[in-house]
């Protein structure tokens, strides 16, 4: 049972038992008030290829996706021709096995990404939990039962800042959103664009470390007021295309920083 809740959470805001979070606000009228909003009926898919960014500089100890195939009486299934194992057979197959690394290229966080170490049940011991003091974490499968839809608002780092690497706290992302005259509701999915994907694209599978360590805007995630603004709006998702959400790493990384 969880007793405490950490400073800044939304635990139990949906309650004790709930495994969806903010996705919640995502209502049936919601949806409905989103749809209302299409206009040219365009369809686009907003995910990098599943091979980019290329290597392993981005981040050390993730790797591109390895595809091989089954083996089918000692020869592998790629282009396999039935006629092996069945005479006068035309039939071709290919049956591919993929190993992915599921945080490398573009990807949804469940709860089950990140957790703490936090005394969730007032017993004195701080313990590993997740969401709502949940172990083990609710998973991404939740998310997929229904899929996403709603309200995307987008707010535009990259034309205010270019590539430049930008730590982006409250009071320049209100600006910037008057600026761009961006409203944001409750149940929105917000988007940030920061140009960090094009840059990838760009790099063509093989990514210059110094740059895509050093390039873009992101979201302060140690500004407290930036944080505040996050749970007040209610927004349902918070997505990016850089590497993760916030400039990473924090201004001040040190024992107890927390991840936005």
């Amino acid at each position: 049972m969880t007793k405490n809740r950490p400073p800044g959470s939304n635990w139990g805001d949906y309650g004790a038992g709930d495994k969806l979070g903010r996705l919640n606000e995502l209502t049936p009228e919601r949806v409905v008030r989103a749809a209302a909003e299409i206009r040219t009926g365009r369809s686009f898919c907003l995910s990098l290829p599943l091979d980019l960014p290329g290597g392993n500089v981005v981040h050390p100890s993730r790797f591109p996706p390895v595809r091989t195939f089954v083996n089918r009486g000692g020869r592998l299934a790629e282009n396999y021709p039935f006629s092996r194992q069945r005479e006068g057979a035309t039939g071709v197959v290919n049956d591919d096995i993929v190993t992915l690394y599921t945080q490398y290229s573009t990807q949804w966080d469940a709860f089950g990404h990140i957790g703490s170490t936090f005394d969730a049940n007032g017993d004195g011991e701080a313990e590993i939990v997740f969401y709502n003091g949940q172990f083990p974490a609710p998973d991404v499968e939740r998310m997929a039962a229904s899929c996403v839809q709603g309200r995307g608002v987008m707010i535009d780092l990259h034309r205010r800042f270019g590539n430049d690497k930008t730590y982006v706290d409250f009071s320049t992302l209100t600006e910037i959103m008057r600026e761009q005259n961006v409203a944001v509701e409750r149940g929105d999915i917000l988007a940030l664009h920061t140009g960090f994907a094009e840059l990838l694209v760009e790099m063509g599978g093989n990514p210059d470390k110094e740059m895509v360590h050093n390039s873009c805007a992101g979201l302060d995630g140690t500004d407290p007021r930036l944080l505040e603004w996050i749970a007040e709006s209610g927004v349902a998702i918070l997505i990016s295309d850089n590497f993760a959400v916030e400039t990473f790493p924090p201004k001040d990384m040190g024992p107890g920083t927390p991840f936005l």
